[in-house]
Parts: C-alpha cells; structure tokens; sequence
C-alpha cells in the first residue's frame, strides 16, 4: 500500500483549542504528522465555545460537532448524546466523501460511535487507551466506574489493535482487559520539539508569580488526587527549611483547587504557593522558560507528556517514580525521580537541583538529547503508519460480508 493513500478517521472527545488532559495535544500531534506525510486526515471531535464547526488546519480537516440540545442526567449520558452526534457527522463525512480506510478512537469515550462505524462500513478499528478507569481510581468502586470500565473492555474487544503509550500501559490493560499481548502496540507519546521556540527567560513577567531571588518550583496539570500537587505542598516545608529562596508555582484547574488552597494555608505556607488557575498555551510556555524545576508527582501517570515538555522547555524535571513517568525519566542522569505519594522523597529531589546547579545543567542536556531521539513525532508517526498499514492489509483478507451473515445464521 501507498502511504500517502490512507484516508484516516479519528474521534477524540478533545482537540485543541479543547484541551482537557493529554489526549488533545496527542492527537493534534499525530494528525498534524500524518497530514504532513500526505495522508487525509479527518478529526471528528467536540464542539468548543469559540471554536469553528468545520475547518482546515494545514493538512487536517477538523469537524467539531455539538451534542444534542438535551440536558444530559449526568456525564455517562452525555457521553452517549456526543456519540451520537459523532456518528451522526461521521456517517454524513463517509457518505459524501466516501469510505476510509482505517479508524482510529481515543479513549472510551467515543466507543459507541467507533464501533458502529466499523460494522457499518466494514472499516477497521484501533484504539489508543491513554488510561483507564481502573488505573485512575485505583480499582473499581462504585457503578459508574464499573460501566466505564466494561466499555474500555467492550472497545478493546472491538479493536483490530490497541496502541499504549508505555510499556506501563501495555501490562495494565493486559492485565485488566485480558488482551493479548501481540494485540497490543507501544508507542509513545509525542512532544513538539518547537514548542518553546521564540520564547525566552522574561523578567517582568517572572516577577508576577516569584522575587527575583527565588527559584521557581513549577507544576501543570489538572488539580485532582491523581496528579499528587497535594503531596507537592506536602513538600513545601522541607524544600523551605533548606532552600527559603523558593516559590511553588501551580498552574491548572480542577475539582481539587479550593481544598489545596486550603491546606497551603493551613499548613502555614500560602506566601510560597502560588496557584495561577487555568493558563493560555503563550503564558505557559512563558512560565516554563521562567521555571528553574518543574515537579510532576503523579500518582498514576500513563505517560505524562508534561515532563516531555519540561526537557523540551530545557528545565529540570523531578516526576513520582510510576507509570509512564518512571519510564521517560532515568534518575540522576536527565532528571529526578522521587517514591511516588512520599513528600519527604518529593522535597530531596527538588532540594537535590537547587543545590547542585552543574548536576541540573548536565541533566537538562541529557534530557534534550533524549526527547529529540525518541520522542519527537517524525519517529512515532513512522511507527504509527507501520500499525496502520498491517492492520489494512489484514483487513483485505478478512471476509467482513460473511462474517456477519454467519453470526446472523448462528
């Protein structure tokens, strides 16, 4: 098969400028490569306030649909509502333009409509699983986890391949899914090796969130249990004790905001943390090239392409040794690692940078020279296409019409 002659369908429940988790700048990353490389590539994703309904970005066609005008009950209800409307543009897109070559869906999410669109059109189907219920929360504890958790199962079930982004990942859905190990692909994530480009240290905007004198201890990410910012402000007295010089500077929102707002307070150190709220992709990328350590102690981390773009931003990372953290950070040589839910450990790898700046310069070098060779999106788009073009080939030789008439006989 011609490289350039795949028509690619993709349904993600976020894409930029709707940026929800990791998910959306995976996507954008891998769509924006494949289109680069002359393949068509459709992304069928949410509407965002703001945000067109249709429209070209360099060599993607983006189509974000609005879920139905009716109040959903609760989230699993508008789960189904945006399937439905998904499905809905989908079948429109197939019809007009005609059939595609292989679907690719992220997350549970968007199972129903990618499985309907597989039967319906005889079109293979591959998943990406950036995690999973039962990773998230631990286990499954109550009726809605136990119903996103057999969807997750139903969609790798309906899947020709599974992709992961870790070999973390890779043993946790064989182990909660009972998939097949040759079922299932790593490949990592991405990051944009410009991202940072045209940007540079800004002194009077570091004055809004730190002295001049001190360093700047930086986290991003949601504001829930998963991402650990309460373990970092559990840090914060040690860090302070031998380093005063420091300021711990937390961007994001979430359910959490409030109550970490609280116990920063109440643990008598609000004067050195400093929560931001939601930040715009430029003030971001600012306050990297600001940051002098950038912290992510996950509890259950996948991926967490968030210490890509620390390495990328030339800042030092210090992440929780788990999931798919523990695997993009090697200790002491491109960064930290830390016990994962430990604060005491959290504090000795951050105090660990601030003392010994050759030792953060060196690592900061190593780290670069690690995203550019592995994870950059020319070398992960290679190995997706590879994925693509088996799974087609496959599916020329499956006999999709009697397949389904001998299940309708049977």
């Amino acid at each position: 098969m011609e490289e350039n002659g795949m028509r690619v369908l993709m349904l993600s429940w976020e894409y930029p400028p709707r940026i929800v988790g990791g998910i959306s700048r995976v996507v954008h990353g891998l769509a924006q490569k494949l289109g680069e490389r002359g393949n068509e590539v459709h992304v069928i994703t949410c509407w965002e306030m703001g945000t067109k309904e249709f429209e070209k970005d360099k060599d993607v066609y983006i189509h974000r649909v609005h879920s139905y005008d009716v109040t959903p009950n609760n989230f699993v209800d508008w789960v189904l509502q945006l399937n439905f409307s998904l499905l809905e543009h989908s079948i429109k897109l197939i019809n007009e333009t005609g059939k595609f070559d292989i679907i690719h869906a992220h997350d549970w999410i968007v199972a129903f409509a990618a499985r309907v669109l597989k039967h319906s059109y005889f079109i293979p189907l591959i998943s990406t699983i950036h995690a999973t219920e039962y990773g998230r929360n631990c286990g499954i504890h109550d009726d809605t986890q136990r119903y996103i958790n057999s969807v997750e199962w139903w969609m790798a079930y309906e899947s020709w391949r599974i992709i992961v982004n870790s070999e973390y990942m890779k043993e946790e859905v064989k182990h909660v899914f009972q998939v097949p190990e040759d079922k299932i692909d790593i490949i990592p994530n991405g990051v944009d090796l410009d991202k940072f480009d045209g940007y540079e240290k800004d002194m009077d905007f570091r004055r809004k969130y730190a002295r001049d004198n001190e360093k700047i201890i930086f986290f991003v990410g949601r504001l829930v249990n998963e991402k650990g910012v309460h373990v970092l402000i559990d840090s914060v007295p040690k860090v302070l004790q031998y380093y005063n010089d420091a300021k711990f500077v937390i961007a994001g929102k979430g359910p959490q905001l409030e109550h970490l707002k609280a116990k920063a307070n109440y643990m008598g150190v609000s004067h050195k943390v400093y929560f931001t709220g939601y930040v715009s992709d430029e003030e971001l990328s600012k306050i990297y090239k600001c940051a002098d350590v950038a912290v992510f102690p996950s509890l259950y981390e996948p991926f967490g392409i968030v210490a890509l773009e620390g390495m990328v931003a030339n800042v030092p990372v210090v992440v929780s040794d788990t999931g798919g953290l523990s695997g993009i950070v090697e200790h002491g040589v491109d960064g930290m690692k830390s016990y994962t839910g430990n604060a005491n450990s959290l504090a000795d790898s951050i105090l660990e940078i601030l003392h010994k700046p050759d030792k953060a310069e060196k690592m900061k070098e190593n780290a670069l020279k690690k995203v550019h060779s592995i994870y950059n999106w020319k070398v992960i788009t290679d190995k997706t296409i590879e994925v693509y073009k088996n799974i087609i080939n496959e599916s020329k030789k499956a006999n999709w019409s009697m397949s389904i008439m001998k299940n309708k006989l049977d």
